[in-house]
């Protein structure tokens, strides 16, 4: 049983990243079990929160204020910025609770297949950063694809005539692994990025 109504919420919910058909078509079901002032309430932190939540203009984290919480904490460092694809990244990257620099979001990664180039995302942004010398080291924590390998290539060329120490975070085989389901890609940075014991 199917209504034009529900197709529309079961489509909506199906192009939210993670979510297949089936999932989108059991929330759907779900929300419709509730009750309208919930509804109401789901539908009004969707809108307050797309509306009040933009980027911070210094660094390109998520923020309702100016600036967002990291770069208006003085206690950080400012002479370490990690740099990431999205902004999401950044509450990733805060969960293990050592990093205490600051951050850089691109806003995605170079792609030429997708029409992605260096203009598309805030590279320019990051140089503008490091060239006032405060920074003293880039740390580069794309996704190590296709997309995000080239992307730290591209930006440790463009940071290298600036002097400034550029660094990629290491890949590899994760806590708790068994080599025999890991894949070869995975094995060669492990090997790749070993270090002296």
């Amino acid at each position: 049983m199917s209504t034009r109504s529900l197709e529309i919420l079961t489509a909506r919910l199906n192009r939210l990243p993670g979510i297949g058909i089936k999932s989108a078509q059991r929330l759907a079901y779900h929300i419709l079990t509730l009750p309208e002032e919930e509804v109401a309430g789901l539908a009004s932190a969707l809108t307050e929160a797309r509306t009040r939540i933009h980027y911070c203009p210094v660094c390109g984290n998520f923020t309702e204020e100016e600036l967002c919480d990291i770069c208006s904490d003085a206690k950080r460092d400012g002479s370490v910025i990690c740099v990431v694809k999205e902004a999401r990244d950044v509450s990733f990257m805060e969960r293990m609770r050592e990093f205490r620099g600051l951050y850089h979001v691109l806003g995605g990664t170079l792609s030429p297949m997708d029409g992605v180039g260096p203009d598309d995302i805030r590279i320019k942004e990051l140089v503008e950063r490091v060239k006032d010398g405060r920074v003293k080291e880039v740390i580069l924590a794309t996704n190590p694809d296709v997309e995000g390998e080239a992307t730290a290539a591209y930006i440790a060329k463009q940071l290298r005539p600036l002097g400034v120490r550029t660094t990629r975070i290491a890949h590899g085989i994760p806590i708790g692994g068994n080599l025999e389901y890991v894949d070869e890609m995975t094995l060669f940075k492990a090997m790749e990025n070993r270090r002296e014991v």
